[in-house]
């Protein structure tokens, strides 16, 4: 049998198993290698006050698929590089708002950690790459800073198709981890593809999304259950700031939040047909046996088996 290697929040590139796999207790780098059905989670975990959790460890989570606990058999905490795609509003009604938003993009990869190769996808009318065809990621600040520049914001939303291109172009990322960060006024009202080809589209994904509303009052565009779903289904958050100027500290709390996620990977049994919605859950406790909040991905579905989609859980581009 054909065996399928699926990915999910934190990514890993195949390759040869080594004799002794490195373990989150040794000194050496955290690095994960699969040859089996491994599902990898990347989990945020906070106390009741939204502070992050350090230091626990495997035996501190339990991970449940259809309702069936699972046996971890991986587990990191380490602060690894990310494949970050910056997905920027560029749509007429943005014009007032776009430099602030690029001011906080900027914080937010300033936040990053250095080694993150970042993309920057602008949707108004249609989608666009702000990078140069032959550099599709980057981690230098002056070309990243150059790309949110050339957003001019005019035309309608196209943010249904903005989220597939980015999730696409995502997995010719070298960086094991994925990361979406969606900045928009609205809702989508120029899209070829519908609201569920984006939701199966982030279910067959590798990307843990954020979302960051900023909306007007009474704008008839405005579509915070999408954004909310968005984030909730990939493990990531939705944001909606009463005020422009606090999308700056938001962007500090993604980056803080994303070098501070927790790595939890099993090896399922599983029964149904390929396509199916897996369900996720992830509950952690403390040492002492207090509960905690966990964010990861609710779920995932299996792709059908095309080339293309096995190319892509086997960690080709």
């Amino acid at each position: 049998m054909l065996r399928e290697t699926l990915i999910l929040g934190l990514a890993v590139a195949l390759q040869t198993l080594p004799a002794q796999a490195p373990t989150v207790e040794s000194e050496q780098p955290f690095k994960l290698t699969a040859t089996a059905d491994l599902v990898l989670l990347d989990v945020s975990v906070k106390d009741a006050a939204g502070e992050h959790i350090p230091n626990l460890r495997k035996e501190n989570f339990l991970v449940y698929e259809d309702g069936k606990l699972q046996t971890i058999t991986q587990f990191g905490s380490d602060d690894v590089p990310v494949t970050v795609g910056l997905i920027i509003d560029t749509s007429g009604s943005m014009q007032a708002k776009y430099r602030d938003v690029v001011t906080a993009a900027v914080v937010l990869i300033q936040a990053s950690n250095p080694k993150d190769e970042v993309f920057v996808v602008n949707f108004g009318d249609r989608v666009s790459y702000g990078l140069p065809g032959d550099l599709p990621f980057t981690d230098d600040l002056n070309q990243l800073r150059a790309a949110l520049a050339l957003g001019a914001p005019a035309g309608r939303t196209a943010l249904y198709d903005a989220v597939v291109s980015a999730l696409h172009h995502l997995e010719q990322g070298k960086r094991d981890k994925k990361t979406l960060v969606l900045i928009s006024d609205g809702g989508d009202n120029s899209s070829a593809q519908g609201s569920e080809e984006v939701m199966r589209a982030v279910r067959e994904s590798r990307a843990t999304i954020y979302t960051i509303g900023i909306f007007d009052a009474g704008d008839a565009d405005q579509n915070p259950a999408l954004l909310r779903r968005l984030a909730h289904m990939s493990g990531g958050a939705a944001f909606f700031p009463e005020r422009l100027s606090e999308v700056i500290g938001i962007c500090r709390q993604i980056a803080h939040d994303i070098r501070n996620r927790y790595t939890v990977g099993y090896v399922p049994v599983r029964s149904g047909e390929r396509g199916s919605l897996r369900k996720i859950k992830v509950l952690a406790s403390t040492p002492g046996g207090q509960k905690l909040v966990v964010h990861t991905r609710t779920g995932y579905v299996l792709p059908d088996g095309d080339q293309a989609g096995e190319a892509r859980w086997k960690g080709g581009s």
